[in-house]
């Protein structure tokens, strides 16, 4: 059975073709109230901190499937995961009577819980130093941050930070730890090694957020305020770009090094819905944004299956987004249709050559391994442009 590309007249290069596109929404249990996201690289899970019922719903990386669920202590606020000893963090954030707060310590390969630390008060981050083996919590109201040891599940050393410390996030390159100190708009980096204040650093009004990357050498701090996005070179701890969000309130970031990108979750408005502002690593600019549900609080990336997970605070679901367009380029702004004049109908040998060189999307931007008759769109390799993306009707 042969097939026949028809060319559309117009055979244009589209290069409004987005790489990020909102694979499926995933419901938690009514009241949920989903706060903070981890990935586990070694079994493929994805962890969600649940702030209104006190557990972590853990979701497989391949199927979004809810898997098992984890029992924390109350008020889940944030979750990070140890590599070297495959442990999963979830800083309980507990109730208003509670004077000291808690983090749970979760087997990220059996689900169960295997050891409860009570640390500072009202604990907000969570970060790993896996060279070190070491995990860092910072406690909100006693504005310092507690160093956990990975291997014994106890508690090193408390390093003083600015007032109000919300993120946290690690630099390997330079093996530093970020504070974000939201009521004083500064961040405090931390020597990994020493576990000591090496700098501080100013920023805008209302830090809230950090990832690193690595490519770059680069920290992004998220700033509630004025909604934008700080640029910190790593090795000089000095601000080097702010980039304008498209989404309100910023509350997290994570960065991509498969495509170069930093996903910034905004809150947006009580009962409206949410965004993902996406940043393009090499350049610092804003190239689109992607509508999510209600409240976005966290994200985390699953680089296996290419997806950012997004936490919907006020509507209890997790949104899914995927990068199944690897290396086509994007751009926020319309784009003019260039013309070029192909053969109107592909047949023979000249078929497995032409499908040699073309990678094939359906309309909603997914990958399609065998086409049956429809409209379709083709990446071709071997072009001048970084993107030759071509609108195709295929008959059989």
């Amino acid at each position: 059975m042969k097939y026949a590309f028809v060319l559309l007249a117009l055979g244009c290069l589209l290069t409004v073709v987005n790489a990020q596109w909102l694979e499926t929404t995933i419901q938690l249990d009514s009241g949920s109230a989903p706060h903070a996201l981890c990935y586990n690289s070694q079994n493929n899970k994805v962890y969600c901190a649940n702030s209104g019922l006190g557990t972590v719903t853990v979701i497989g990386g391949d199927s979004n499937q809810v898997i098992a669920t984890v029992p924390a202590d109350p008020g889940p606020y944030d979750l990070c995961y140890n590599p070297t000893n495959n442990k999963v963090y979830c800083a309980n954030y507990g109730s208003y009577l509670d004077e000291d707060s808690t983090v749970t310590i979760v087997d990220g390969a059996t689900d169960s819980v295997i050891a409860t630390l009570v640390v500072g008060h009202r604990p907000r981050a969570l970060c790993c130093n896996p060279q070190d083996n070491k995990v860092y919590c910072a406690n909100g109201s006693s504005n310092n941050v507690i160093v956990i040891d990975g291997a014994s599940n106890s508690v090193v050393a408390t390093v003083a930070a600015g007032v109000g410390p919300r993120a946290l996030c690690y630099n390997p390159t330079d093996h530093k730890v970020y504070c974000a100190n939201n009521s004083d708009s500064s961040v405090t980096v931390i020597d990994g090694a020493g576990d000591s204040v090496v700098a501080t650093v100013l920023v805008r009004r209302g830090p809230c957020a950090l990832c690193y990357n690595p490519t770059a050498n680069k920290v992004y701090c998220a700033v509630w305020g004025p909604n934008q996005v700080t640029v910190i070179d790593g090795g000089t701890n000095s601000v080097i770009a702010t980039v304008q969000l498209m989404r309100d309130e910023p509350m997290a970031c994570c960065y991509d090094p498969q495509n170069n990108k930093v996903y910034i979750a905004g809150r947006g408005d009580w009962g409206v819905n949410a965004g993902v502002s996406v940043i393009d690593g090499a350049s610092n600019d804003t190239i689109r944004s992607i509508a999510t549900d209600f409240g976005s609080r966290d994200l985390c990336l699953n680089p296996v299956q290419n997806r950012v997970y997004v936490a919907n605070y006020e509507s209890s679901t997790i949104s899914v987004i995927r990068d199944s367009m690897t290396g086509i380029e994007e751009s926020p702004k319309p784009q003019a249709i260039g013309y070029k004049q192909w053969p109107t109908i592909l047949s023979g040998t000249s078929i497995g050559k032409h499908l040699a060189s073309c990678v094939i999307f359906d309309a909603m931007g997914r990958r399609v391994v065998s086409a049956e008759s429809g409209v379709y769109f083709i990446a071709v390799s071997g072009e001048r442009s970084a993107v030759s993306v071509r609108k195709v009707v295929i008959q059989r």
